[in-house]
């Protein structure tokens, strides 16, 4: 669990209290790195989106690539593919690196209607 609710900065930052990670702040997730099973840096946690009629999350956006802000792509990761990983003090995706470079994400300035159900549908 991370304990610090302050929000600043990332995982990287915060101290990690390894015993029952049931609760966690939104601020304390907000640019959290993201690495693949293989450690390399896939980017870090862009946005938090929450489920208003569960009241859990649904997914995070992991900003991908770019320099600044620009040139990234962005994904939206469902929160139950992320893994803790305390030792390294960030979250694992299981997702190949060239695949994500090579994949249609969306850019900050067109965000897919992810409420709508044919969204992500393979067609």
């Amino acid at each position: 669990m991370i304990n610090e609710t302050n929000g600043a900065g990332s995982v990287l930052n915060k101290h990690l209290n390894i015993g029952s990670p049931q609760l966690i702040s939104f601020d304390s997730l907000d640019g959290s790195n993201i690495h693949n099973l293989q450690g390399d840096d896939l980017g870090d946690i862009k946005n938090i989106m929450l489920d208003i009629s569960t009241g859990h999350v649904a997914y995070v956006v992991l900003s991908f690539g770019g320099f600044f802000g620009l040139g990234e792509k962005l994904f939206a990761v469902p929160w139950n593919a992320l893994t803790l990983d305390a030792d390294q003090h960030r979250f694992t995706l299981n997702a190949d690196k060239e695949k994500l470079k090579n994949a249609p994400g969306f850019d900050k300035d067109n965000w897919p209607d992810m409420a709508d159900m044919d969204w992500g549908a393979c067609k």
